[in-house]
């Protein structure tokens, strides 16, 4: 099992969680929810004498990804989203730049459904499809670590809105009840927003629990 650790930088206009999860032994990192500090991410990979090999998306909103394509363009690698999230990625009406930063859009380059196992960096990583903030919002499960990335789904003691375009409330009651269900109690969540958690804990206080 790789050895893991996790940074995380906090940016942008509405304070995104980025992280970068690295593999110690091979120093290969994997970004999450790159938001809109390129220069400031680079940084930290160099701190971390990084060797970046992908960048995941949990969903398209405009706060989690305006620094992936320049990082996509520096290192040379992938952006992964879920497929029904592409559009949100290429319409500035969907991903809200429009409304916050300057209209702002951008494609992926792998597109990933419900069941999906990845292994990027050493990492087995299952895609869980969890519509409700955006259709085709996603969690990234890494097994062997007991880590969930939430996105903008699962918050400590909360979850994601579901007043965007491609919203929905009910989808977002269904993914909560899902992720708290299947997934084991100790599992340590990393969301897009505020502060970490883990699953016993949302199975205690989350109010859609």
């Amino acid at each position: 099992m790789a050895q893991m650790k996790v940074e995380y930088l906090v940016l942008g206009m509405v304070s995104t969680n980025c992280y970068l999860i690295q593999n110690t032994e091979t120093k290969e990192l994997i970004f999450v929810d790159p938001a809109d500090n390129a220069p400031q991410l680079i940084r930290q990979v160099e701190k971390m004498e990084g060797k970046p090999a992908a960048i995941l998306l949990t969903h398209g909103h405009f706060d989690h990804i305006m620094a992936a394509d320049q990082l996509r363009k520096e290192y040379d690698i992938p952006v992964y989203v879920h497929e029904l999230d592409e559009e949100v990625l290429e319409d500035p009406a969907l991903n809200l730049s429009g409304n916050w930063a300057g209209a702002y859009s951008m494609k992926g380059d792998k597109l990933v459904k419900e069941g999906d196992v990845l292994n990027i960096a050493g990492f087995e990583i299952c895609v869980l499809h969890t519509p409700g903030h955006t259709q085709g919002s996603s969690c990234y499960y890494f097994p062997n670590e007991q880590l969930l990335v939430s996105g903008d789904t699962l918050f400590a003691q909360s979850y994601g809105r579901v007043d965007f375009p491609t919203s929905s409330a009910g989808a977002m009651k269904n993914s909560i009840k899902r992720l708290l269900s299947e997934l084991p109690e100790d599992t340590a969540v990393l969301p897009g927003h505020e502060m970490t958690t883990s699953i016993a804990m949302e199975k205690r206080y989350n109010p859609l629990a």
